[in-house]
């Protein structure tokens, strides 16, 4: 049996109240659901900046009334100290998601982006430690590599930053280790790289690769790849990603406390692999789908050019083992964008 699976059975018999920020997120929501079905308690802030009421409608009708019950959600703000606090009142375990993402959005305005990124963040620190919660689990990312040209990217190894997101990334695993240090709060990060799966958003200028691609194909629409197509990325189902988040915050082993993890499957895929797998997957569900020839366009200011992760370190200290590689994660997600288009409006079925 695994790490992940002896996990779920001792969270079965032992349930535990956690909190979950950007709870109506594409991770966060796949958190809450996760959690519900263990039979978990679970108390879920979101301001809807990036979120949306539908995810949570969605995770409602997947898990059933009796498991939605055991949810309670506060409509707040993390730049807001007294809601953090008001958040994490009873909490023992917090798995903070809650951020503005996208390398673009912090380039356009990177004041917005620290406000929420590291303002929220500390909110979010010392609120968790004055309700003496047991963990703090938070979403790191894999732009704090930044330029360094190393692959696979290792834990202790960066560069320097290339946008304001990344920056903010970084003070986030500075602010915990401090947080550790200087009160005993029990931190851990998890870089996440390019995280995908179902309720991930297609729309807006900010959107990730997978599902603005998805939503593109099967509308018939034009894709537009940035630079010649050769940039890789490792694309990490986000199945994978709530497995990490559950090993770190229940795990007993003094050494994974107050560190930082790649979340990833440690593979490598260009953008002209994903859309030609992307088209592959879609089509064998909507038989009849006519793609478009990609269109190639600039590179993008503060993109990494090539991104592979190195898990050694959290499948060694943190039980972690990835169990979807991006060709099942996208098996997974193309049937749920091919029966959900009219999600991609924010309209639940």
């Amino acid at each position: 049996m695994t790490a992940y699976a002896s996990l779920r059975q001792e969270l079965r018999a032992d349930p535990c109240r956690w909190l979950v920020t950007g709870v109506a997120g594409f991770i966060g929501s796949n958190l809450l659901e996760t959690l519900l079905r263990e039979g978990q308690q679970v108390v879920g802030l979101d301001n809807f900046a990036t979120g949306h009421a539908h995810n949570l409608e969605l995770v409602r009708r997947a898990v059933g009334d009796g498991a939605w019950a055991r949810f309670s959600f506060i409509e707040g703000d993390i730049r807001d100290l007294e809601t953090c606090r008001r958040a994490c009142d009873g909490v023992q375990l917090v798995l903070h998601q809650a951020a503005l993402g996208s390398v673009p959005r912090s380039l356009q305005d990177p004041i917005a982006s620290n406000d929420t990124n590291v303002t929220g963040f500390l909110n979010m620190l010392v609120a968790s430690r004055d309700a003496k919660v047991s963990r703090f689990v938070y979403a790191a990312s894999s732009s704090t590599y930044g330029d360094h040209p190393a692959l696979p990217k290792v834990e202790g190894v960066i560069g320097k930053p290339l946008s304001p997101y990344a920056v903010t990334k970084y003070v986030n695993e500075l602010y915990a280790g401090v947080f550790g240090d200087a009160y005993g709060l029990q931190c851990i990060g998890l870089r996440y790289f390019n995280v995908f799966g179902p309720r991930q958003d297609p729309n807006g200028a900010y959107a990730a690769v997978i599902p603005k691609w998805a939503a593109a194909i099967l509308e018939g629409e034009t894709v537009f790849v940035n630079g010649d197509g050769e940039t890789s990325r490792d694309f990490c189902f986000v199945d994978n990603a709530v497995q990490a988040n559950l090993l770190a915050a229940t795990s007993e082993r003094a050494d994974a406390i107050g560190q930082v993890y790649n979340v990833a499957v440690g593979d490598e895929t260009s953008l002209n692999e994903l859309y030609r797998l992307l088209v592959e997957k879609l089509s064998a569900v909507c038989p009849g789908l006519q793609a478009k020839p990609v269109v190639y366009r600039d590179f993008r200011s503060g993109d990494v050019r090539h991104s592979r992760a190195d898990i050694s370190k959290a499948r060694e200290r943190l039980g972690y083992e990835p169990q979807y590689r991006i060709d099942d994660g996208l098996d997974v997600v193309s049937r749920w964008y091919a029966t959900s288009q009219s999600r991609f409006q924010g309209n639940p079925q």
